[in-house]
C-alpha cells in the first residue's frame, strides 16, 4: 500500500486554500455561506482562509451590500472575489512544426495569444528552447504582462511524459521533445514549467471547456495528423507507468486500419490519390496544389462522388479505431479534437451507425468544440490547478484588482 501522508495543519491549510481558489475561478463574487456550500469546511475555516488569501493578494474582500430593494437585519454578509488579474500562467503547445502560447488570468480567460511555425531540420535543443521562449514572450507582450507575473506555465508535446514530467524518449520522434524545457525556462524566466502530453491536456481541456464538460469516463483522440488519446476515468487523467497510457501505436495491428494516422492526413493523402487518375472530382477546381482536409470536406458537402468516397472511408476508420478503445476502456464518450474537428461533424452518424459492428460497448462519440486550441485549454487548465494546489507557496509579483 502507497504510504499515508499524514493531514498536517499545514497540508490542511494547503488543500483548503486550493479548495476556496478552485471554486472562486468560477464565480462572482461570493458569501462566507456560498464557499461553505461549495467545499465543505466550517465556516471558522472559511473565514480564515479567505482572510489569509486575502492578506496574499489572491482574493478580494467587496464592500458589504444589502440586499437591493429590501430590508435585512444586522451585519450584511461579507463578500469575497478572485483577485484573476493576481498573475497569469501560460499555456504551451510545442508541436513538431508549430508552437502556440496562451496567456491566461486565474479564471482561465485569454489575455494574449502567439502562434508561429517552426522548421525543425537538425537544430539543437538550445535553438528549439530559444524560439519557444521568443513565441512565450511575444504572447505576453501582446496582453501587456511583464514576465514576472507568470506563476505557473504547462508544455503539451507530443510524446508520452511521466509522473515526475520527464519525457519518455524511447522512440526517436519522443526523443524531439526531450528538450530540458523546464529547468532551461526556470533559470532563464524563473518559471515553474508542467511538462504533459498534448493528448492528455487535450482531455483535460475538453472536459473543462467542451464537449465532455461533466463527463467522469472519457477518451479525447486528437485526429488531425496523428491518431493519440487522453483518458479520463473517473474523474482523474489516466497517466500509466511510464506516461503511455493512451498510445494508439496498437493501431498497425488492427485490421481495416494499420497505422496512426489522423483525419487530416489521411484526407490529404487520399485526396492526393484520386487526383492522380483521370476520375472526374470537384477537387481539381481546387488547383493543382494540395488538397487539404477542409477543402474535401466541402466538395462532399456538395455532392462530390470521389470526396464522398474520402468520408466513408474515413468514418469507417475511426469506426474501428473508437471501437477498439470502447471496447479496452469501456468510456462512456469518445471525443475527437483537434484542428479538423469542426469538418468532422458530418462523420458522427456514419462513425456510431457502424461501431456496433466494432465492439459491444459502443460510446457516445462527439467531436470537441474547441478546433485546434484544445491543447493550450488543458494546459491553461493543468497551470491553473497548480497554481490553486500551491498557491500558499507562490508569491505575487505585484498584486492588483482585477480591471
Amino acid at each position: 500500500m502507497p504510504e499515508m501522508v499524514p493531514a498536517t495543519p499545514q497540508l490542511l491549510r494547503r488543500v483548503s486554500a486550493g479548495a476556496v481558489l478552485e471554486f472562486m475561478r468560477s464565480a462572482a463574487a461570493v458569501t462566507v455561506t456560498d464557499v461553505m456550500a461549495a467545499t465543505g469546511l466550517t465556516r471558522a475555516t472559511t473565514i480564515a482562509v479567505c482572510e489569509d488569501l486575502v492578506r496574499r493578494g489572491w482574493i478580494l474582500e467587496r464592500e458589504n451590500q444589502r440586499e437591493f430593494g429590501g430590508y435585512q437585519k444586522g451585519r450584511p454578509a461579507r463578500r469575497f472575489e478572485l483577485n484573476d488579474r493576481a498573475g497569469v500562467v501560460l499555456g504551451m503547445d510545442i508541436g513538431y512544426s508549430k508552437v502556440t502560447v496562451v496567456v491566461s488570468d486565474l479564471r482561465g480567460n485569454t489575455l494574449g495569444r502567439s502562434s508561429r511555425p517552426f522548421q525543425a531540420g537538425d537544430v539543437n535543443s538550445r535553438q528549439r528552447i530559444g524560439f519557444i521562449d521568443a513565441v512565450a514572450m511575444a504572447a505576453l507582450r501582446s496582453a501587456g504582462i511583464e514576465p514576472g507575473q507568470v506563476l505557473a506555465a504547462c508544455a503539451g508535446v507530443a510524446a508520452p511524459v511521466d509522473r515526475h514530467g520527464e519525457v519518455v524518449a524511447t522512440q526517436e520522434f519522443w526523443g524531439l521533445f526531450d528538450l530540458g524545457l523546464r529547468p532551461a525556462l526556470k533559470e532563464a524566466r524563473g518559471w515553474t514549467v508542467l511538462l504533459e502530453n498534448d493528448a492528455n491536456l487535450a482531455a483535460l481541456g475538453d472536459r473543462w471547456q467542451g464537449a465532455a464538460a461533466g463527463v467522469d469516463d472519457v477518451v479525447v483522440i486528437l485526429a488531425s495528423e496523428r491518431l493519440g488519446s487522453g483518458i479520463v476515468e473517473g474523474g482523474r487523467l489516466v497517466h500509466g507507468t511510464r506516461g503511455s497510457a493512451g498510445e494508439l501505436a496498437y493501431l498497425n495491428l488492427v485490421e481495416g486500419v494499420g497505422d496512426t494516422y489522423g483525419i487530416a492526413h489521411l484526407a490529404r493523402t487520399w485526396a492526393a490519390e484520386a487526383l492522380a487518375t483521370d476520375v472526374a472530382t470537384a477537387l481539381r477546381a481546387f488547383g493543382p496544389g494540395r488538397v487539404e482536409a477542409e477543402q474535401v470536406f466541402a466538395a462532399a458537402a456538395r455532392g462530390d462522388v470521389v470526396a464522398l468516397a474520402i468520408l466513408d472511408r474515413l468514418a469507417d476508420r475511426m469506426a474501428r479505431v473508437i471501437g477498439t478503445v470502447a471496447t479496452m476502456l469501456n468510456p462512456e464518450l469518445v471525443v475527437m479534437g483537434g484542428g479538423v474537428a469542426h469538418s468532422a461533424t458530418v462523420l458522427l452518424a456514419p462513425i456510431s451507425e457502424r461501431l456496433q459492428n466494432f465492439t459491444a460497448t459502443p460510446a457516445r462519440v462527439a467531436v470537441s468544440p474547441l478546433g485546434d486550441s484544445i491543447v493550450t485549454v488543458g494546459a491553461v487548465r493543468c497551470a491553473l490547478d497548480y497554481v490553486e494546489k500551491n498557491s500558499l507557496d507562490l508569491e505575487l509579483a505585484a498584486p492588483a484588482a482585477p480591471a
